[in-house]
Protein backbone atom coordinates (compact mmCIF):
# COMPACT_ATOMS: atom_id res chain seq x y z
CA UNK A 1 0.00 0.00 0.00
CA UNK A 2 2.86 2.37 0.78
CA UNK A 3 4.33 1.85 -2.69
CA UNK A 4 0.95 2.53 -4.33
CA UNK A 5 0.48 5.70 -2.28
CA UNK A 6 4.00 6.85 -3.12
CA UNK A 7 3.46 6.21 -6.84
CA UNK A 8 0.19 8.14 -6.70
CA UNK A 9 1.96 11.04 -5.03
CA UNK A 10 4.65 11.14 -7.74
CA UNK A 11 2.00 11.00 -10.48
CA UNK A 12 0.11 13.88 -8.90
CA UNK A 13 3.30 15.93 -8.71
CA UNK A 14 4.11 15.25 -12.36
CA UNK A 15 0.60 16.26 -13.44
CA UNK A 16 0.72 19.41 -11.34
CA UNK A 17 4.14 20.30 -12.75
CA UNK A 18 2.89 19.84 -16.31
CA UNK A 19 0.21 22.47 -15.76
CA UNK A 20 2.42 25.12 -14.19
CA UNK A 21 2.04 28.46 -15.93
CA UNK A 22 4.63 29.23 -18.60
CA UNK A 23 7.53 31.41 -17.54
CA UNK A 24 9.72 33.73 -19.57
CA UNK A 25 13.24 32.39 -19.97
CA UNK A 26 16.09 34.67 -21.02
CA UNK A 27 18.26 33.60 -23.97
CA UNK A 28 21.53 35.33 -24.86
CA UNK A 29 22.91 35.34 -28.39
CA UNK A 30 25.04 37.43 -30.72
CA UNK A 31 23.85 41.03 -30.42
CA UNK A 32 22.78 40.70 -26.77
CA UNK A 33 24.30 43.06 -24.21
CA UNK A 34 24.05 43.97 -20.57
CA UNK A 35 24.53 42.51 -17.11
CA UNK A 36 23.55 38.96 -18.11
CA UNK A 37 26.25 38.89 -20.77
CA UNK A 38 28.80 40.17 -18.24
CA UNK A 39 27.93 37.29 -15.87
CA UNK A 40 28.31 34.73 -18.64
CA UNK A 41 31.59 36.21 -19.86
CA UNK A 42 33.05 36.26 -16.35
CA UNK A 43 32.32 32.54 -15.95
CA UNK A 44 33.77 31.75 -19.37
CA UNK A 45 36.91 33.71 -18.46
CA UNK A 46 37.09 31.96 -15.07
CA UNK A 47 36.90 28.55 -16.77
CA UNK A 48 39.49 29.56 -19.43
CA UNK A 49 37.07 29.45 -22.35
CA UNK A 50 37.30 33.18 -23.08
CA UNK A 51 40.21 35.63 -23.09
CA UNK A 52 40.03 39.35 -22.39
CA UNK A 53 37.61 41.35 -20.29
CA UNK A 54 33.87 40.95 -19.66
CA UNK A 55 32.57 43.89 -21.69
CA UNK A 56 28.89 42.93 -21.69
CA UNK A 57 28.70 42.60 -25.47
CA UNK A 58 27.81 39.20 -26.94
CA UNK A 59 29.99 39.04 -30.04
CA UNK A 60 31.66 36.37 -32.13
CA UNK A 61 34.35 35.59 -29.53
CA UNK A 62 31.76 35.05 -26.79
CA UNK A 63 29.70 32.88 -29.12
CA UNK A 64 32.76 30.74 -29.95
CA UNK A 65 33.57 30.36 -26.24
CA UNK A 66 29.98 29.33 -25.49
CA UNK A 67 30.06 26.73 -28.28
CA UNK A 68 33.28 25.24 -26.91
CA UNK A 69 31.82 25.14 -23.40
CA UNK A 70 28.66 23.47 -24.69
CA UNK A 71 30.63 20.91 -26.70
CA UNK A 72 32.83 19.94 -23.75
CA UNK A 73 29.90 19.68 -21.35
CA UNK A 74 27.56 17.61 -23.49
CA UNK A 75 25.10 20.42 -24.22
CA UNK A 76 23.40 21.25 -27.55
CA UNK A 77 25.95 23.34 -29.44
CA UNK A 78 24.16 26.44 -30.75
CA UNK A 79 26.29 29.27 -29.36
CA UNK A 80 23.35 30.66 -27.41
CA UNK A 81 22.97 30.81 -23.64
CA UNK A 82 19.54 29.55 -22.60
CA UNK A 83 18.40 27.92 -19.34
CA UNK A 84 20.46 24.71 -19.71
CA UNK A 85 23.74 26.42 -20.63
CA UNK A 86 23.23 29.08 -17.96
CA UNK A 87 22.64 26.37 -15.36
CA UNK A 88 25.78 24.51 -16.42
CA UNK A 89 27.77 27.75 -16.15
CA UNK A 90 26.28 28.40 -12.74
CA UNK A 91 24.75 31.77 -13.59
CA UNK A 92 21.22 33.09 -13.21
CA UNK A 93 19.88 35.18 -16.06
CA UNK A 94 17.43 37.92 -15.10
CA UNK A 95 14.80 39.51 -17.32
CA UNK A 96 16.26 42.95 -16.59
CA UNK A 97 19.84 41.95 -17.44
CA UNK A 98 19.54 41.87 -21.23
CA UNK A 99 18.80 39.12 -23.73
CA UNK A 100 15.74 37.77 -25.49
CA UNK A 101 12.81 36.40 -23.49
CA UNK A 102 11.29 33.13 -24.65
CA UNK A 103 8.54 31.00 -23.14
CA UNK A 104 9.26 27.81 -21.25
CA UNK A 105 7.16 25.61 -19.00
CA UNK A 106 9.78 24.85 -16.38
CA UNK A 107 13.21 25.75 -15.10
CA UNK A 108 16.27 23.60 -15.76
CA UNK A 109 17.01 20.95 -13.13
CA UNK A 110 19.94 21.86 -10.90
CA UNK A 111 21.55 18.40 -11.01
CA UNK A 112 22.71 17.47 -14.49
CA UNK A 113 24.02 13.90 -14.12
CA UNK A 114 24.51 11.02 -11.70
CA UNK A 115 28.16 12.04 -11.25
CA UNK A 116 27.05 15.58 -10.46
CA UNK A 117 24.54 14.27 -7.90
CA UNK A 118 27.09 12.07 -6.13
CA UNK A 119 29.74 14.80 -6.07
CA UNK A 120 27.16 17.24 -4.66
CA UNK A 121 26.40 14.77 -1.87
CA UNK A 122 30.10 14.46 -1.08
CA UNK A 123 30.50 18.24 -0.94
CA UNK A 124 27.47 18.60 1.33
CA UNK A 125 28.70 15.86 3.65
CA UNK A 126 32.33 16.98 3.85
CA UNK A 127 32.12 20.77 3.45
CA UNK A 128 28.71 21.92 4.65
CA UNK A 129 29.17 25.28 6.38
CA UNK A 130 32.49 25.98 4.67
CA UNK A 131 33.00 29.07 2.46
CA UNK A 132 31.70 28.53 -1.08
CA UNK A 133 35.25 28.48 -2.45
CA UNK A 134 36.07 25.79 0.09
CA UNK A 135 33.14 23.68 -1.09
CA UNK A 136 34.36 23.94 -4.68
CA UNK A 137 37.83 22.99 -3.47
CA UNK A 138 36.56 19.78 -1.85
CA UNK A 139 34.85 18.81 -5.10
CA UNK A 140 38.03 19.65 -7.02
CA UNK A 141 40.05 17.26 -4.84
CA UNK A 142 37.76 14.41 -5.90
CA UNK A 143 38.16 15.33 -9.57
CA UNK A 144 41.94 15.65 -9.19
CA UNK A 145 41.99 12.11 -7.82
CA UNK A 146 39.96 10.89 -10.80
CA UNK A 147 42.67 12.30 -13.08
CA UNK A 148 45.51 10.83 -10.99
CA UNK A 149 46.86 7.38 -11.77
CA UNK A 150 47.10 6.74 -8.02
CA UNK A 151 43.32 6.66 -7.57
CA UNK A 152 40.26 5.13 -9.26
CA UNK A 153 39.35 6.86 -12.52
CA UNK A 154 35.69 7.56 -11.78
CA UNK A 155 33.94 9.89 -9.34
CA UNK A 156 32.10 7.03 -7.68
CA UNK A 157 35.29 4.97 -7.51
CA UNK A 158 37.13 7.79 -5.74
CA UNK A 159 34.33 8.58 -3.32
CA UNK A 160 33.65 4.97 -2.38
CA UNK A 161 37.29 3.92 -2.19
CA UNK A 162 37.85 2.29 1.20
CA UNK A 163 38.65 4.80 3.95
CA UNK A 164 38.78 7.70 1.51
CA UNK A 165 36.04 9.84 3.04
CA UNK A 166 34.50 9.50 6.49
CA UNK A 167 31.06 10.49 5.18
CA UNK A 168 30.73 7.12 3.45
CA UNK A 169 30.95 4.79 6.49
CA UNK A 170 29.00 7.19 8.73
CA UNK A 171 26.19 7.45 6.17
CA UNK A 172 26.14 11.22 5.69
CA UNK A 173 26.98 10.70 1.99
CA UNK A 174 23.30 9.78 1.63
CA UNK A 175 21.99 13.16 2.79
CA UNK A 176 20.29 15.44 0.27
CA UNK A 177 22.68 18.19 -0.88
CA UNK A 178 21.67 21.84 -0.70
CA UNK A 179 21.84 24.31 -3.58
CA UNK A 180 25.28 25.56 -2.55
CA UNK A 181 26.78 22.05 -2.69
CA UNK A 182 25.12 21.43 -6.05
CA UNK A 183 26.53 24.64 -7.51
CA UNK A 184 29.97 23.99 -6.02
CA UNK A 185 30.13 20.51 -7.54
CA UNK A 186 29.08 21.91 -10.90
CA UNK A 187 31.69 24.69 -10.75
CA UNK A 188 34.41 22.14 -10.03
CA UNK A 189 33.22 19.90 -12.87
CA UNK A 190 33.36 22.92 -15.16
CA UNK A 191 37.03 23.42 -14.35
CA UNK A 192 37.37 25.61 -11.25
CA UNK A 193 40.06 24.24 -8.94
CA UNK A 194 40.86 26.59 -6.04
CA UNK A 195 43.40 24.06 -4.72
CA UNK A 196 45.74 24.10 -7.69
CA UNK A 197 45.75 20.33 -8.09
CA UNK A 198 45.61 19.06 -4.49
CA UNK A 199 44.72 15.43 -3.81
CA UNK A 200 43.92 15.60 -0.09
CA UNK A 201 42.23 17.85 2.45
CA UNK A 202 41.70 17.72 6.20
CA UNK A 203 40.53 19.79 9.14
CA UNK A 204 43.50 20.28 11.52
CA UNK A 205 41.11 20.73 14.44
CA UNK A 206 39.45 17.38 13.88
CA UNK A 207 42.27 14.98 13.01
CA UNK A 208 45.42 13.82 14.72
CA UNK A 209 46.38 11.45 11.90
CA UNK A 210 50.14 11.74 11.48
CA UNK A 211 50.16 10.66 7.84
CA UNK A 212 47.73 13.28 6.57
CA UNK A 213 49.48 15.94 8.64
CA UNK A 214 52.77 15.00 6.96
CA UNK A 215 51.46 16.01 3.53
CA UNK A 216 52.60 19.30 2.02
CA UNK A 217 49.88 21.90 2.54
CA UNK A 218 49.41 24.04 -0.54
CA UNK A 219 46.51 26.23 0.57
CA UNK A 220 44.05 26.73 3.41
CA UNK A 221 40.41 27.58 2.71
CA UNK A 222 38.04 27.92 5.64
CA UNK A 223 38.65 25.09 8.11
CA UNK A 224 40.34 22.79 5.60
CA UNK A 225 43.99 22.41 4.67
CA UNK A 226 44.49 21.22 1.08
CA UNK A 227 47.61 19.26 0.32
CA UNK A 228 49.52 17.16 -2.19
Amino acid sequence: MKRIAYAALILAAVIAFAFLPAQAAVVLEVGSSGANVVKVQKRLIQYDYLDGAADGKYGASTQSAVKLFQRRNGLPVDGRVGPSTAAALGVTLTSSGGGTSTTTSSSTASITSSDHRLLSKLVYAEARGEPYKGQVAVAAVVLNRVRSSSFPNTISGVIYQKNAFSCVPNGSINNTPDSSAIRAARDAMNGWDPTGGCLYFYNPRQTSDRWIRSRTVKTVIGNHSFCL
